[in-house]
């Protein structure tokens, strides 16, 4: 039975990775020129080099996240790009007001909207849970609540466009590994809630898409200081991971994996064999470098 799993996993997680990657070869670029964009958390990692990918292909943006002097310069640089326009709007997405403000910018400015992608998140160790109960409620309000408050806001204009909404998580969210146990739950929250609104739009015959990006380790600034200490796997570039989620959502997919051999992999190893995933994924970590 080990044996086979062995080669079994391998050749199954490599044809669902194909299967979702393959989808790409059908996206032109030029499907994003004009539309109108919001992108939350753009003023690094991955959410810049999406604004600068979009840039390159004439979309209008909207950018924000919480660092004004950050954002300004990634504005520039997206018109320097090419951008059709690119304005944003800085604040903390646990501000109950900023959904409407961003979403009032939008319609003021563009009329509308075509693309609402999701991508924004709170500061959060990787390390064992302390008990800070306080702390789950805070990252759950930036990483969860306020995701839903920004598409609640934003389906009335995207229901005019026939538009679509990008959610970008994490394999974290699907598996829950050890000390990420505030960080897990506001991602498997995301999937439980953008999952089932994917199917009330599809009952009410609405044609407005979800695409959630399963996203494994990407070498953005904050993830590489967090977990490099204790993961020994080597990140997947942001740049590749920006397009292959401006892709995904311009292609109305339901669901991106990436790097996409890893998490396809994964997911199915999580569905034939958990506990087996649960102690391979525990003996994989520097566990002499995890701080309690």
């Amino acid at each position: 039975m080990g044996l086979l799993l062995k080669i079994f996993i391998p050749l199954l997680g490599a044809a669902l990775a194909f299967y979702f990657y393959s989808a790409t070869e059908n996206f032109n670029e030029e499907m994003l020129r004009g539309k109108r964009v919001i992108v939350t958390g753009a003023s690094s990692g991955i959410g810049e080099q999406m604004a600068y990918h979009l840039a390159r292909m004439e979309a209008h943006l909207l950018l924000t996240a919480r660092t004004e002097a950050k954002l300004q310069k990634v504005v520039e640089r997206c018109l320097e790009l090419g951008a059709a326009s690119a304005r944003y709007i800085s604040g903390s997405m646990d501000s109950p007001g900023l959904p409407e403000e961003l979403l009032r910018e939008a319609e003021n400015t563009w009329g509308g909207l075509d693309m609402l992608i999701l991508n924004h998140i709170g500061q959060s160790g990787f390390t064992y849970f302390s008990g800070d109960v306080g702390h789950v409620r805070e990252l759950m309000e930036i990483n969860f609540v306020s995701y839903v408050a920004l598409a609640t806001a934003a389906l009335p204009m995207l229901r005019e466009s026939e538009g679509s909404i990008v959610v970008v998580s994490s394999i974290a969210g699907r598996i829950a590994g050890p000390f990420t146990a505030s960080y897990s739950a506001t991602k498997f929250a995301l999937d439980g809630f953008f999952s089932s609104l994917r199917q009330e739009l599809i009952i009410d015959k609405v044609n407005v898409s979800i695409t959630l990006c399963i996203l494994g380790y990407i070498n953005t600034e904050s993830a590489v200081r967090a977990v490099s200490h204790v993961i020994r796997d080597t990140p997947a570039p942001k740049e590749e991971c920006a397009l292959e989620i401006i892709r995904a959502g311009a292609l109305r997919r339901r669901e991106l994996h990436y790097p996409p051999w890893a998490v396809s992999s994964a997911l199915l190893f999580r569905s034939i064999a958990p506990e087996l995933l649960d102690s391979i994924v525990r003996g994989s970590y520097r566990l002499e470098n995890v701080r309690r």
